[in-house]
């Protein structure tokens, strides 16, 4: 067997998805892990790259570098249309995607919050989710970009179960036969017996209960301030998490350099690096590609488990 062929997206041209796509492309360690094939405009591939290891998407035309731009959310979608293609047709065996504008997908007519609505409208799935990873912290969002007033009202028993029994089945998918998972708490403490709130006695405590009848292994909820902090040190397997800061705080202070999310749900894996497109340095040969690079080699490590 080959070495796995693995999809990069560029991402939003005016961030620094292509100066980082480039640098990885040339990384050694990722030239030893995988063929990679990059999706992006023209414009970006290197001189004296195989065309076959280019696959050309939509060009922006002219833009300016760390701005939010209606032709930049075009190029992103079409590099991203292209990305998932490849790996729903099984041409390449995983997708990276590089940095997007949510702002700039708007402008460009997708009312999304962000690639994993579109990844998994374009899929035909609705059961899928974000599961963000730092180390031995694996954290799986209940519910991803929105105002946080929002989110909580999104917090239903039902919802909860769902999501803990797709956690179960997705860290099952990467080699764990009984995954020990911990729901984190919604209020401080988790509520102190309802002192605090009662929402996590009253709506996360029978998720769990459901969760384990069942036969998961899921304990909680417990308290958020500490969970994390436990997991990180082999406690559990996984955290389910209420709301994206909850989850990417933590992640975020583990990962340095080195965070990753992965989305569960896909008939094909798709990774992508924690970070932004940092418009702010865009450009300026400022910005690292470890992140992205231990997303590529994350995937390629990934690649035929079961």
């Amino acid at each position: 067997m080959g070495k796995p062929v693995i999809a990069l997206t560029l991402g939003d041209p005016a961030g620094i998805g292509p100066e980082i796509a480039l640098a990885a492309l040339a990384d050694p360690r990722v030239q030893s892990a995988m063929e990679l094939l990059v999706v992006g405009p023209q414009r970006h591939r290197p001189h004296g790259l195989a065309r076959e290891r280019w696959i050309v998407s939509e060009d922006p035309g002219e833009f300016v570098m760390g701005r939010v731009q209606v032709q930049c959310g075009r190029a992103a979608l079409s590099a991203l249309r292209l990305g998932h293609e490849l790996a729903l047709s099984g041409r390449v065996q995983a997708l990276v995607t590089g940095p997007v504008s949510k702002e700039a997908l708007h402008l460009a007519g997708e009312k999304v919050e962000g690639q994993t609505e579109l990844l998994g409208r374009w899929c035909g799935v609705t059961r899928f989710e974000m599961l963000a990873i730092a180390g031995s912290l694996r954290v799986m969002l209940l519910t991803r970009h929105m105002p946080l007033r929002a989110a909580l009202d999104c917090v239903t028993t039902e919802r909860v179960l769902d999501r803990l029994l797709l956690f179960h089945e997705s860290l099952q998918r990467f080699g764990m036969a009984r995954p020990k998972l911990a729901l984190a708490g919604l209020n401080p403490h988790a509520g102190e017996n309802g002192v605090l709130g009662r929402e996590d006695g009253e709506i996360l405590a029978p998720a769990v209960e459901q969760a384990r009848r069942v036969g998961l292994d899921v304990h909680g909820p417990l308290s958020p301030d500490t969970v994390f902090l436990q997991a990180s040190k082999g406690a559990y397997d996984g955290v389910l998490a209420l709301y994206h800061d909850q989850a990417f705080i933590p992640v975020k202070l583990l990962a340095a350099d080195g965070g990753v999310t992965a989305l569960a749900g896909l008939p094909y894996l798709r990774i992508s690096p924690v970070h932004g497109t940092a418009f702010d340095i865009a450009g300026q040969g400022k910005a690292s590609p470890e992140n992205l690079i231990q997303a590529l080699r994350q995937a390629a490590a990934w690649v035929g488990r079961p």
